[in-house]
């Protein structure tokens, strides 16, 4: 009698180490040795089919000449698609090439290009492959899966660099004199409530925090709208949470609480200030009522305020974008933002190994939008328009309290 177990334990105990005609020729050799009736109880043990044990027996019997780092002799196997189909390669190039190549109309232009509608596509071509197949045949020609990519910035203005420069070289001088030069910007809107926010925090196994499956605003916490002072020289930071409209009148009275929190305490003999911002939005170079808020505030503080903007398109090289906002938001990474106190915290608490400092406070007021700044009240501003680009330099001079 056949023992089947010493066959199956002797094929199991060698099988990884054998490629496969190392595992058939060894199933052949126990069929043999076993006799009569051997290459079924070898089937039944391996788990190999009887036509390959028998393809194993006429090569113990006549061995087979291969090239070397072979298993299988020349010719054997099924032959690549690519070969019995030549223009497959090609069909599958023309479906999945970039959309400013070739036939406008092709199948799969306007809709995303998965393995399966990929085979779905090929087949009116009289192609019959698998999603495993076109995945390898895509590797082949030099295709992966991708996401997008910001690269493009657009047209950029003739006098970018030289501005960049000027807001620079500016800068430099007005540290250099122990003068303030802060970075200003608002921060992306925020939801408040038990909303998903994006990124990962450590949490119990299998226990991460529940929060809303629709990220519908609740009327009764609503959004918040951090708005960023960033002492360059200081690496200290001042964002104040409002809860209203994101204006001019708003933005320059975040620089207002951060002058009257932590500004006029560093530099308490400075009469100057120098502010870098955006080209748009609530500091916008264009902004009338901007320009009208920041001459109240120079009023007030008796202080001459420098303005440098930055020019179209260039907004994530503000300074404040890199040394402050990313910090924030890596901070709460992964925390839904469930009130107004655990917004003001959690900017509170952002630190980093350079030193960064924040302070954060809530805005509860009100600031309407619609505010038209009159001809008549822009001539009364005591503005001084640098020579370079005036449109995006200027100096607000504090008007003598009468």
């Amino acid at each position: 009698m056949i023992d089947e177990e010493a066959i199956r334990c002797r094929f199991a105990a060698v099988y990884d180490h054998l490629d496969e005609r190392g595992r058939r020729l060894l199933a052949a050799a126990e069929a043999r040795a076993a006799g009569h009736g051997g290459i079924l109880a070898v089937s039944r043990a391996t788990g190999m089919a009887r036509s390959t044990i028998g393809r194993g027996l006429k090569e113990l019997d006549a061995p087979v000449e291969l090239a070397s780092g072979s298993v299988r002799r020349l010719g054997s196997g099924r032959r690549p698609l690519a070969q019995t189909s030549p223009k497959l390669l090609s069909d599958l190039r023309d479906l999945v090439e970039p959309a400013t190549v070739g036939d406008p109309m092709r199948p799969l232009l306007w809709v995303s290009k998965s393995l399966r509608k990929l085979v779905s596509a090929l087949e009116p071509l009289g192609h019959r492959v698998s999603p495993t197949t076109v995945r390898k045949l895509l590797r082949d020609l030099g295709f992966r899966r991708q996401g997008n990519r910001k690269t493009k910035e657009g047209a950029s203005h003739p006098d970018r660099d030289a501005q960049f420069m000027h807001i620079n070289a500016t800068a430099a001088s007005f540290i250099l004199a122990n003068v303030p030069v802060i970075s200003v910007d608002t921060k992306k809107k925020e939801l408040v409530g038990d909303f998903k926010n994006a990124g990962t925090d450590y949490h119990p196994s299998g226990q991460p925090e529940q929060v809303r499956v629709h990220d519908f605003m609740d009327k009764d916490l609503g959004k918040v709208v951090p708005h960023g002072v960033y002492d360059i020289a200081a690496n200290a930071g001042w964002i104040t949470v409002g809860i209203d409209h994101d204006t001019a009148e708003f933005a320059v009275s975040s620089i207002g609480y951060w002058w009257a929190h932590m500004g006029r305490e560093r530099y308490p003999s400075a009469t100057r200030l120098m502010i870098t911002a955006d080209g748009g939005g609530s500091n916008g170079s264009r902004s009338r009522l901007w320009k009208h808020q920041l001459q109240k505030f120079a009023d007030e503080t008796g202080l001459d305020i420098t303005v440098c903007h930055y020019p179209p398109g260039t907004s994530k090289w503000n300074k404040i974008e890199h040394r402050l906002f990313c910090h924030i938001s890596q901070n709460w990474r992964g925390k839904p933002l469930a009130n107004h106190l655990v917004v003001v915290e959690l900017i509170g608490a952002t630190t980093t190994t350079t030193g960064l400092v924040v302070r954060c406070e809530l805005d509860l007021r009100k600031y309407p939008t619609g505010t038209v700044i009159s001809d008549q009240q822009m001539k009364a501003l005591e503005i001084e328009w640098n020579a370079f680009h005036p449109d995006w330099n200027y100096t607000i001079r504090h008007r003598t309290q009468k």
